[in-house]
């Protein structure tokens, strides 16, 4: 149990840390007129979070079925999503709610276009390679069933 609670931490841990990240390199690197330079290092973000999700999909899938790891990765997305929402701000001196509401709502909805992109897009490379587990068990039991010899049946 505590493995597998493990494993949803550190992702939550890591998608929160690459949060953290993006946060800084904007406050300290960027001046607060230059909302390009914010844009471009928040849409960078979002990249390495679906990627991050995406190498974790193909390998997790890999290994089990969807209904194992699904409610898994979304755990780990909610935990990142709360603490990046409600956390991340006050690291860097900001309030979670010093924008407007639309401002916040369109960050959750931001998130989490990114994240379900990037473990759509590891899973459905899985298994379109035919790596995945369900690919993988359906080759075994065919290659099982063709192994076996034909039985005579008599009459």
């Amino acid at each position: 149990m505590g493995k597998w609670w493990r494993g949803i931490g550190v992702l939550a841990v890591a998608l929160f840390a690459v949060n953290v990240v993006a946060r800084l390199v904007i406050r300290f690197g960027f001046d607060g007129a230059d909302t390009t330079a914010a844009d471009r290092v928040t849409l960078g973000m979002f990249v390495v979070i679906g990627l991050i999700l995406a190498g974790v999909a193909a390998r997790w899938s890999h290994r089990r079925p969807v209904a194992d790891w699904g409610p898994d990765i979304a755990a780990a997305i909610g935990v990142a999503l709360a603490l990046t929402m409600l956390v991340g701000p006050l690291l860097v001196g900001q309030s979670p709610f010093a924008d407007s509401g639309d401002v916040f709502f369109a960050q959750i909805g931001l998130y989490l276009v990114a994240t379900g992109a990037g473990v759509l897009l590891g899973y459905l490379l899985v298994t379109a390679l035919g790596l995945d587990h369900r690919s993988r068990i359906l080759k075994r039991y065919a290659e099982i069933k063709t192994a076996k010899p034909r039985r005579v049946v008599r009459r």
